[in-house]
């Protein structure tokens, strides 16, 4: 892996890999690969219309408080969004409606926003979108373990119905495999411990060196 690259993705305190610490999206959004997708759009979203939104409105922001305007703004942003969802799909919206409104939340933990007013319209939409690109990968990794091997099956959004179709499954549900326990809270957890020690790992070396 380029140096450079893997020193933003985990070597500094506002890495998008920092946000493994909070947990609850990536919790949340990988119980189902069907929310995994659904979350990973999401985040496309609010993060880069934000920054759009952000520099357009630069001249008349406020210097004191604006990452409360920012968190407003994308908690905006992320509504429209939720809003799209709702005409396509109703049911998938309202079951995906709490994964949507922790989008914002960790839209405003990117380091971009931290350092906006330094930062080029073009620079600031690349790193925004890479975070959010991590972050959502991250969430389709984890549903792409839990949800075959949970549910033994898999989902993909669509537009009508429940709002999302099974591409197969293979358990009708009353059969007990160990393995299952990924599906639930607990093991999602499970799997996020496993992240964070990995995360941690790599992250030592660029400790020491700002030690």
């Amino acid at each position: 892996m380029n140096r450079r690259f893997q020193t933003y993705i985990v070597g500094n305190s506002y890495a998008p890999l920092s946000t493994l610490a909070g947990g609850g999206l990536l919790i949340i959004a990988s119980s189902r690969f069907a929310f995994a997708l659904v979350a990973c759009a999401a985040l496309l979203w609010v993060y880069g219309l934000t920054v759009l939104t952000a520099f357009m409105a630069k001249p008349i922001l406020p210097k004191r408080g604006i990452r409360v305007i920012l968190l407003f703004l994308s908690s905006l942003i992320g509504s429209l969004f939720l809003l799209v969802l709702w005409l396509m799909s109703p049911l998938l919206a309202l079951g995906s409606a709490f994964i949507l409104l922790l989008c914002p939340v960790y839209c405003m933990g990117s380091e971009i926003f931290a350092h906006l007013a330094s930062q080029t319209l073009e620079r600031a939409l690349v790193k925004t979108l890479v975070d959010a690109a991590i972050l959502g990968f991250l969430i389709i990794a984890l549903a792409l373990i839990r949800e075959p091997l949970g549910f033994m099956t898999l989902s993909l959004p669509v537009g009508e119905g429940p709002g999302m179709a099974e591409l197969f499954r293979e358990d009708d549900g009353t059969s007990l495999f160990p393995i299952r326990i990924l599906a639930s809270a607990g093991g999602a957890l499970l799997l996020l411990g496993y992240g964070v020690a990995l995360f941690r790992y790599l992250r030592k070396p660029y400790i020491k060196e700002e030690l």
